[in-house]
């Protein structure tokens, strides 16, 4: 190659590139400078294409995204698996402090603070007690085995296994197990 072609080629613009996609998944320069660890600065500088980013710096950024490298630096996207699976090893979960409940993430991680879902274990005694989320937040749980009682809105409902509530999560509300069994439920949570 002679050195007017190289002097041709010049480095991947990614600004407009990383813009899309991080508006895409509405995410804040804040959110994705937390996520990625490249300072909120930086990443203003790359959307604008006033800097080039590292070759690190991008890799973080495309993991901090969930998309391929390929993708951030040239704009090609790849096209998912027809079906993809998660085994059950590979499924997040938390417990509460007491371990008496058990939150298995059920939903993927890029819709989480949209729209998220779990399969929810709460032994006998056990409590899952929740700060409020946005305003006009909902969450649906449907018990599928055991019972359990929900708490919003300043009222109560106990729930029986097939039983399905629906209820705003603006405010403080509770998911508890007051029965001598355990309770299984699916939880999904819509935030507005």
């Amino acid at each position: 190659m002679s050195a007017a072609n190289l002097d041709a080629l010049e480095p991947p613009k990614v600004g407009a590139t990383l813009q899309a996609l991080r508006q895409a998944q509405g995410l804040s320069l804040d959110e994705l400078s937390r996520r990625a660890g490249v300072s909120k600065s930086m990443l203003s500088q790359i959307e604008r294409n006033q800097a080039n980013p590292t070759v690190a710096v991008v890799w973080r950024l495309a993991n901090a995204l969930r998309v391929e490298l390929a993708e951030l630096l040239g704009g090609e996207r790849t096209s998912p698996p027809a079906i993809e699976t998660v085994p059950a090893h590979g499924t997040p979960s938390m417990s509460s402090p007491d371990g008496l409940c058990q939150l298995r993430i059920l939903g993927p991680i890029d819709l989480a603070g949209q729209f998220e879902w779990y399969e929810l274990s709460v032994q006998p005694g056990g409590a899952l007690e929740s700060a409020a989320h946005e305003p006009g937040s909902r969450e649906h749980l449907s018990v599928l085995s055991g019972s359990l009682v929900v708490n919003a809105g300043g009222a109560a409902q106990t729930l029986n296994t097939g039983e399905t509530a629906r209820y705003a999560v603006d405010g403080p509300h509770a998911i508890r197990n007051q029965s001598q069994q355990p309770a299984v439920a699916l939880l999904v949570v819509l935030h507005s």
